[in-house]
Parts: C-alpha cells; sequence; structure tokens
C-alpha cells in the first residue's frame, strides 16, 4: 500500500463538536449508521484512564484521538463520518475488561486505540480478540503482550515493547551512566515488573550489580525503601511504574543522604511527576520509547502541538503523538474500505498498513508488533522535561 500522508486540516479544531457513540447490546463486526448528511457513520473507540492515580497519561492520547478524529471529519476526504466512544478503564487490570466490554458493545465501534496501560490491555484483549475488534495501543509496552501464545489475534502496537526499552535502559545506565552498581525497584504491576526483569538480564550481560526490590503501586509512604537505597550504596536507582508512585518516591529519597542517579521510564515520563514532586523531581532522567513533540522542529510535528494545545488547552503529553499516530493509522485503513467499514476489514487492513506518521513509519509485524523501533532519554531540567536523544546516539557520542 502507498504511503499515505497525516490529514492535517487549516481550519480550527473543534473538539466540543464531536459526538461520543452511545453503547449498544449489538456485537455485529459491521454497523455504521447513517448521518443526518447521507454518509454512514462509523466509531472509534479510546480505552485507557480518563480519571485515576494516573490519568494524565490517557488523557494525553484521548485528546489526540479527538483531534484527528476532528481534523479527518473537517477534511471534507471522507466517504464517511466519524465519532469517539470513550471507555474509562483508569489504568486498573480489573477494569480493563469492562471498559472493553462497553466498546465491543457499540455496534458503530470499528476500532480502538488502546488500551493505555499493559496490565488493563492483558485483561482486555481476550475480548477483543473474541468480538473480532482491533485494538491499537499507543502506549502498552509490556513484552508478553505480544506472545502468540496469548491469542490476541486483534491486538497491535506502534511502540516498542519493553524488551527493548529494558536492553536500552539498562545500556544506557551501564555505558553512558557508568554506573556499576543499580537499585532497581518495580511497582508490583505487569508493566514494571516485565520492565524491571528486562532492564535486570541486559544489566547483568552489562556487568552491573542489580539489587532489586517492589513496593505496591499505591504506597503512601515510600520512606523505608528511599533508606533502603540510600544505605545500599548503588550509583544509580530505576523505577518502572508510573508518576503517581514515582513522585512520593522522588520526595523520599530528596530526604535521605542518597547521591545517585535517579531514573524511571514512560510511565513517569509526564510534566505530572513535576507537578507532584516539586523540587524533588529535579534531575531525574527518563526512558520512552516516545517521541517529544514539543521538541521536533519539523512544521508537520510542530503544526500538531499547535492544534493540539488550542483543542485541548494544554500542550501534547507522553504518547500524545503516538496515539495521533494511532487514530490516522485506523483512519487511513478504514477509507481504503470506502462506505463499508467492518471490524473484520479493518483488522485486515492493519496488518498490510503501511502509513508515514509523526513518530515513525508504522507497519506490523505478524504479531502486531511495529517494524520500527526507538528509545529516547529525557531529563528534568529547571523544572521541565528535555529530550537527551536517543540511546543509541548517546552511547555512540558518549
Amino acid at each position: 500500500m502507498p504511503r499515505k500522508k497525516i490529514i492535517v486540516a487549516a481550519a480550527p479544531v473543534l473538539i466540543g463538536t464531536l459526538a461520543l457513540a452511545s453503547c449498544s447490546s449489538s456485537k455485529s463486526s459491521s454497523s455504521g449508521s447513517s448521518s443526518s448528511g447521507g454518509k454512514p457513520t462509523y466509531t472509534i473507540g479510546f480505552q485507557g484512564p480518563l480519571t485515576g492515580p494516573n490519568a494524565q497519561l490517557g488523557i494525553n492520547i484521548d485528546n489526540a484521538v479527538k483531534l484527528a478524529v476532528q481534523q479527518a471529519n473537517q477534511s471534507g476526504k471522507l466517504p464517511f463520518t466519524l465519532k469517539v466512544a470513550e471507555a474509562d478503564d483508569q489504568g486498573d487490570p480489573a477494569k480493563g475488561p469492562t471498559a472493553a466490554q462497553q466498546l465491543i458493545g457499540d455496534g458503530s465501534v470499528v476500532g480502538v486505540v488502546g488500551p493505555t496501560f499493559s496490565g488493563a490491555t492483558k485483561a482486555a484483549e481476550p475480548l477483543f480478540t473474541q468480538a473480532g475488534l482491533a485494538s491499537v495501543s499507543a502506549s502498552a509496552t509490556n513484552t508478553t503482550l505480544t506472545d502468540p501464545a496469548n491469542g490476541f489475534k486483534t491486538f497491535f502496537r506502534i511502540v516498542p515493547p519493553d524488551s527493548a526499552q529494558g536492553t536500552s535502559a539498562a545500556d544506557y545506565l551501564a555505558k553512558v551512566l557508568k554506573a556499576k552498581s543499580v537499585y532497581l525497584l518495580d511497582d508490583k504491576s505487569d508493566y514494571g515488573v516485565g520492565l524491571c526483569q528486562n532492564i535486570k538480564t541486559q544489566l547483568g550481560t552489562d556487568g552491573v550489580t542489580v539489587t532489586s526490590d517492589s513496593v505496591a503501586a499505591g504506597t503512601n509512604d515510600y520512606s523505608a525503601v528511599a533508606t533502603k537505597i540510600s544505605n545500599s550504596g548503588t550509583q544509580a536507582t530505576y523505577y518502572c511504574g508510573y508518576y503517581a508512585d514515582a513522585a512520593p518516591l522522588a520526595k523520599a529519597l530528596k530526604n535521605t543522604s542518597y547521591t545517585g542517579k535517579t531514573l524511571s521510564d514512560d510511565g513517569t515520563n509526564d510534566p505530572k511527576f513535576i507537578s507532584l514532586a516539586g523540587p524533588a523531581s529535579e534531575g531525574w532522567q527518563f526512558t520512552c520509547p516516545c517521541l517529544s513533540a514539543s521538541a521536533a522542529t519539523d512544521a508537520t510535528t510542530q503544526k500538531f502541538v499547535s492544534d493540539y494545545t488550542a483543542s485541548a488547552n494544554q500542550p501534547p503529553g507522553t504518547y500524545s503523538p503516538e496515539g495521533y499516530d494511532v487514530t490516522n493509522t485506523l483512519i487511513t485503513v478504514m477509507k481504503t474500505l470506502g462506505t463499508n467499514v467492518t471490524r473484520a476489514g479493518v483488522v485486515n487492513g492493519l496488518r498490510t498498513v503501511d502509513y508515514k506518521g509523526l513518530t515513525k513509519e508504522i507497519k506490523f509485524q505478524p504479531n502486531g508488533e511495529v517494524t520500527e523501533k526507538g528509545i529516547y532519554v529525557y531529563a528534568v531540567q529547571n523544572g521541565k522535561i528535555t529530550e537527551l536523544g536517543t540511546v543509541d546516539k548517546l552511547i555512540s557520542t558518549g
């Protein structure tokens, strides 16, 4: 399939005009309804946290979905009208199936952006597969999600897995930061445990001494583990989890004599971490399989930043560009189907799609993994998150 360019509308974005599809009991694989203009109407779903302690990571993507849909509708180039339906799973695996069923039950939903978190994705995917409904995640990185043994036949993602991020994070710690000892701390989630295990494996290969520990997400007091980290004498600490827990950890470490490097992952790489941790956030670094749109200099990405900021009343955050790319990938596939968009047609179209997005060229391997991969490093400098470059580049120049 020829590459398709991103549709960027010149007209102002009016997100408030988006109609959200209501849920029905129908589970049919094709049920576009007629719109007032005579075109059929189809719905793109979003699943992720819109409330809860780490909601901002879902909101970042949800706003991008709305922007892409609004721009596509305003372009006048669609043979159908698009709507958005949202399902809030709070990033909680226990709520993942219910949120998925909400979207599955709406017969007009022909593709889903999400789920956002790995645990909720793992819990929801059996239902999406059973319904034949494609779900394309902009952010779920747990390595095992694309294991064929899971049977997740309609799952795709445009970010590399934790095996890639874990290897790169470990190499960055060993080869750029020159750490001889690292304290790994996970939040006991599918995401956190999996990522830390991947980092640990590569650190062993790199000859780094590792101390592993776990503290469940939602812990109120991180003083005990902060003291353990400080007393361990390790040269770097890497937290595998999300910003809502990384922030109190950062504050607790600030109250100890710890002088090592402090790092975390894409789940913490968000301005919310800075607002929650305050001065304790300064100097923290993050690895992330994600693009910082605000740091980009090309005109297309800069226009995305401008349009997103105008429509969402906030600048794009972590995984906003990826959410935009996923939505436009789905729209590209839907356009090839004309006025007869079906769930099965979208799944089949994703298997052969070749779409040039903001973040990468999007083509999928048979297991749903994106072909192109890249891991970036960010740092909190003067109260802002700054891109340092890709791990590969930092290693080659360091």
